[in-house]
């Protein structure tokens, strides 16, 4: 194909198929809702599940014509790692941001406050915004938290799916809830500004970190247990509190919406809907859990995907239901424009442009420029 990349031809056709298919005004209403809005992915990745190393120029061209304002990137390690070597790799990896921003000036910008957000989306350019999905890096040693807030990080998981010393993961069959480790570290992300988020947790230490932290708290990527009852969803009574708090629950593109199956654009619009009726229009929100650029579903990317299951399993992180054929992405929504394609299904079921617009990034707008107030 002459002029066109085989990942361009794939994007254009999912999104011409889903054009054809929605009501002229609707679809015409989203771009115009798309282009107004401040566009927040609160979980995902630059490129796709190919990336290693520096962005190539076409990585970056995606971000950015992504339409995406603010993109939350998970800093490593993730899982079971010793404290002086996670805060080494999470120094190292935010390094290595950081360089990405320095190297393309006029793509990306550095997200530290919520001002940074809005800056963004007024120049065009995808703010990226450093987060954790494990405390190990601090869990000995809280006042590396204030170094690492120094260095750019503005969202903390306080634990993965296992244990480690500040509280119980999802998987941990005790149920232990938050160590008094757990309590501090929940108590020093308050003062300094960084946004709690439960996503990983343990139902009692998301249940402790509700009742211990005086701000707003996020599960950024997840779905609803009562539509598939799984450690990585959360229940309603959990939706519900995390509302009552002044926070936000994010819905994530993966398998665990679908009972381990590839998820479609119908499980991600079937879950959000039901976080819509359980917390409310202003406590939705967006974590994809993905990649901006497409996956192209070819024997190399289900070859790679399998070695991953597989590591994630000998490394004792993987969840339930993460199979080799549960893809990390829904087919319809595997476009860079993926957002904008949502947006485009949420008004044609009948949302209106100001709920898709809070969907899209103001609620979750509004909960980090409350919690980030040192």
């Amino acid at each position: 194909m002459s002029g066109i990349t085989r990942r361009a031809f794939v994007v254009s056709g999912s999104a011409a198929a889903l054009a054809s298919a929605l009501p002229w005004p609707a679809w015409a209403d989203a771009a115009a809702v798309y282009r107004r809005a401040v566009v927040i992915d609160g979980l995902g990745g630059l490129g796709n599940s190919e990336t290693d190393g520096p962005l190539s120029a076409e990585l970056v061209k995606e971000a950015v014509d992504s339409g995406v304002t603010c993109l939350h990137l998970t800093m490593l390690p993730v899982g079971t790692t010793a404290p002086d070597r996670a805060f080494s790799q999470a120094v190292i990896n935010i390094g290595q941001m950081e360089s990405e921003i320095d190297a393309h000036p006029e793509s990306f910008a550095r997200v530290r406050t919520a001002t940074d957000i809005v800056a963004a989306k007024q120049s065009g350019k995808l703010g990226l915004l450093y987060g954790f999905q494990d405390g190990v890096a601090f869990e000995t040693d809280l006042s590396r938290l204030d170094e690492l807030h120094r260095l750019g990080l503005r969202i903390v998981q306080p634990t993965y799916n296992r244990r480690n010393l500040l509280g119980d993961g999802c998987l941990e069959p005790a149920n232990a809830g938050l160590s008094l480790a757990g309590v501090q570290a929940i108590e020093r992300m308050n003062e300094i500004g960084i946004l709690v988020d439960l996503s990983h947790c343990g139902r009692q230490t998301a249940a402790d970190a509700l009742k211990h932290s005086k701000k707003p708290v996020a599960f950024t990527h997840t779905g609803c247990a009562a539509l598939n009852d799984h450690p990585r969803n959360r229940t309603d009574a959990e939706i519900r509190a995390c509302a009552g708090k002044g926070g936000v629950v994010g819905i994530y593109f993966m398998p665990f919406l679908s009972d381990g199956k590839q998820p479609t654009a119908d499980d991600v619009l079937r879950h959000l809907e039901h976080m819509i009726k359980v917390a409310g229009e202003d406590h939705v929100s967006i974590g994809t859990d993905g990649g901006i650029s497409p996956e192209v579903l070819t024997p190399e990317y289900k070859q790679r995907h399998a070695g991953f299951i597989r590591q994630r399993r000998e490394a004792g992180i993987s969840a339930p239901g993460e199979t080799e054929e549960g893809y990390l992405f829904a087919n319809e929504l595997n476009t860079p424009r993926r957002l904008e394609t949502l947006a485009d299904l949420l008004l044609a079921r009948g949302h209106s442009s100001a709920r898709v617009e809070k969907i899209l990034g103001s609620n979750l707008l509004r909960v980090l420029t409350e919690t980030w107030k040192a």
